[in-house]
């Protein structure tokens, strides 16, 4: 029997405006986000995959609330995240917590390491001086960082400590969720490894949910239970991780995967594919699959009709039409 859903995102959508007007005089504006929908059971982690400006980061922003949502529902924990205002969402915020891609500026480089930890305590405003010490020292000791580091400032610290640092603020107010956004991107290899194996002994030790942004194939391979691909603000594909490294069902997913050497697939049937052409204009409304203009397998509904993921409620789904032809 499945878990059920710590959290679940349904019809999410995110439009952002822009400067300039169109044709008929209205305010441009970019669609970034369009109708997402996924579930994250407790203790379990989704990662979202897609290019630069695929809209995955922008979705994870919206579920945190850091974004304003146009439409769509975020339950979290069975309560309405998305529909919460003023005290009330500023005590749910420490439910949702974020692994910043940047170890380098997400830091305030004026706080010592251990009042960086301490921040998000202080603002939730639950505990005392001395319990926040000893949670300051449990996570210090969690991320594999030493006592006496707590008094140095983030100047004083490798890219990869720095690193541990955003991990320790992060589980501070024992969040619900944590979303890791491009956590290791910014990291050496060497370190990018290190970080992602304690991530997963965070998980296993805390309970943790992820919710895991990457254009890295790899850390998703690596990280994930559940896989989401997103292109140009749409789930074009969503599949569990060996269902989804064994066989992809739509063309994007397969173009993205053919472009990893490194990656260790288990679907020998994959074959370079290059993806051709530009990305649509999202400032105006789309009428087809928004892959049509790249795609290869493209046919003449495709450019017509926008597909929708298929088979229902199955646990590998696809948005193209050519699996109903």
């Amino acid at each position: 029997m499945s878990k059920p859903a710590l959290l679940s995102v349904r019809n999410l959508s995110v439009r952002f405006p822009l400067k300039g007007r169109d044709e008929h005089g209205k305010r441009k504006t970019l669609l970034a986000v369009d109708n997402v929908s996924f579930d994250i059971p407790e203790g379990k982690t989704l990662g979202i995959v897609g290019e630069s400006g695929s809209g995955k980061t922008t979705a994870a922003l919206a579920v945190a609330r850091l974004v304003e949502k146009e439409a769509g529902q975020i339950i979290l924990d069975g309560h309405d995240f998305g529909a919460l205002t003023g005290d009330e969402l500023r005590i749910a915020r420490q439910n949702v917590q974020i692994i910043f891609q940047d170890p380098y500026s997400s830091l305030n480089p004026r706080l010592r390491a251990e009042d960086i930890v301490r921040e998000p305590l202080r603002h939730a405003g639950q505990t005392s001086r001395q319990e926040q010490d000893k949670i300051i020292d449990e996570l210090f000791h969690a991320v594999g960082l030493r006592p006496e580091q707590k008094r140095l400032f983030p100047h004083q610290f490798s890219g990869g400590q720095r690193q541990r640092i955003g991990i320790a603020r992060a589980l501070a107010p024992r969040p619900s969720i944590v979303i890791c956004d491009e956590p290791v991107s910014a990291l050496d290899v060497a370190v990018q490894a290190q970080i992602l194996n304690l991530l997963k002994s965070l998980q296993k030790q805390f309970n943790l949910t992820y919710l895991f942004i990457s254009h890295d194939l790899g850390v998703i391979q690596h990280m994930c239970d559940e896989i989401a691909v997103m292109y140009m603000g749409q789930v074009v594909e969503r599949a569990n991780r060996n269902s989804f490294f064994k066989q992809q069902k739509h063309p994007y997913s397969n173009a993205l995967l053919s472009a990893v050497p490194s990656i260790e697939l288990h679907a020998e049937h994959i074959r370079r594919q290059d993806i051709s052409g530009a990305p649509p204009d999202l400032t105006v409304p789309q009428t087809g699959c928004r892959f049509a203009g790249r795609c290869p397998l493209a046919q003449k509904a495709c450019h017509l009709s926008v597909p929708v993921l298929l088979p229902e409620n199955a646990s590998h789904q696809a948005a193209c039409h050519l699996l109903t032809d």
